[in-house]
């Protein structure tokens, strides 16, 4: 695994949104988010596709993907902070230079949701390590859930030979205040959190390397040169892959059908376990099926260890997960922690 530099005081992050941009009614929010880098000792560089969201979008395809690669191919900076996801990071992909990339520094791309997109395609094809973790807008200098909270120090301490643990959230949000109408909206954990485990036992480890993100888009990427689970079960040896996956829009019929096509394609034969995030679509609708009901049908049915209801995904809080990472995932009757080593 190739790990960038970590982030320290006087490092250089560059901030551009190549899904989603931030509408107007959001600024306040950005500019928080934005002085808690600066804050932090962070020199930041604001790029063109940040403040205008148009289709969901913060610019043209090719725009976001030129200022993205202008971005990834500047030694000077050291991190690139999306504001948050979106819908449409696919359409950048095969605009991106891999043959160029593979001569520049290595720097940390960080986030979640559509953010996964491009960087599950960076740790795959180049492999550089890249963080799952809260999104730039959800980091503001007020907020003290501790998962969140420790976003930027894991980052400022990621570089090969680091080793750290994290324990299961006690409470997760559901609703939250929107950053529209109260900018200085932090974490609003009500909901008791307890990871599960299709184990009889309520007990399950998995270790591995770390690769996943949002299933709503890595369901399409999975099997393609962009998320080879092949490649990288042969550049992992031994060690094995964990895959992690959330679902943040995916109705619960269409939530089977991409767990049935994952397994299909024999994506769950190439990995040592499978962690999925909590399911941020709660509505059953006029399916007579439950979230949880279908993933259950298909992940029950797996032979290897599946842990689910972790903190991933779209409702925070979220672990750092470091993509290319040694991980072990425990779990023991309700009690949840995450061990990675980057090594």
């Amino acid at each position: 695994m190739v790990y960038p530099t970590a982030l320290k005081a006087g490092s250089k992050i560059a901030v551009t949104a190549f899904s989603a941009g931030v509408s107007e009614a959001f600024h306040p929010r950005l500019e928080l988010s934005l002085a808690y880098l600066r804050d932090s000792g962070f020199e930041v560089i604001s790029g063109e596709c940040l403040k205008e969201n148009n289709q969901h979008v913060s610019a043209s395809a090719q725009h976001r993907a030129q200022e993205l690669m202008t971005f990834l191919c500047d030694d000077s900076i050291d991190g690139i902070a999306p504001p948050w996801g979106g819908e449409f990071a696919m359409e950048v992909l095969p605009l991106l230079d891999f043959e160029r990339l593979k001569t520049a520094k290595p720097k940390w791309l960080f986030g979640f949701s559509d953010i996964s997109t491009v960087a599950v395609a960076l740790t795959s094809r180049l492999g550089w390590s890249t963080a799952h973790c809260a999104n730039l807008m959800q980091l503001i200098g007020n907020e003290s859930e501790a998962l969140t909270a420790a976003t930027i120090p894991h980052l400022m301490h990621a570089q090969r030979g680091y080793d750290f643990t994290q324990r299961a959230s006690s409470h997760y949000q559901l609703h939250g205040k929107s950053f529209a109408d109260n900018p200085h909206t932090v974490l609003n954990a009500t909901q008791p959190n307890a990871w599960k485990t299709t184990s009889y036992s309520n007990q399950a480890t998995i270790r591995g390397r770390l690769i996943g993100g949002c299933l709503d888009t890595l369901q399409h990427l999975l099997g393609s040169e962009y998320c080879d689970l092949s490649v990288l079960q042969h550049r992992y040896g031994d060690d094995g892959i964990v895959l992690y996956l959330e679902n943040a829009e995916l109705t619960p019929t269409a939530l089977k059908r991409a767990l049935l096509g994952l397994k299909f394609k024999g994506g769950f034969s190439q990995i040592n376990g499978l962690l999925i995030g909590r399911n941020a679509q709660m509505e059953q609708g006029v399916k007579d099926i439950s979230s949880q009901q279908a993933l259950l049908d298909v992940v029950s049915e797996l032979s290897i260890p599946v842990i689910y209801d972790m903190d991933i995904g779209h409702l925070p809080p979220n672990l750092t997960l470091f993509n290319g990472a040694m991980a072990q995932v425990s779990l023991d009757n309700g009690i949840g922690s995450v061990r990675q080593w980057l090594s």
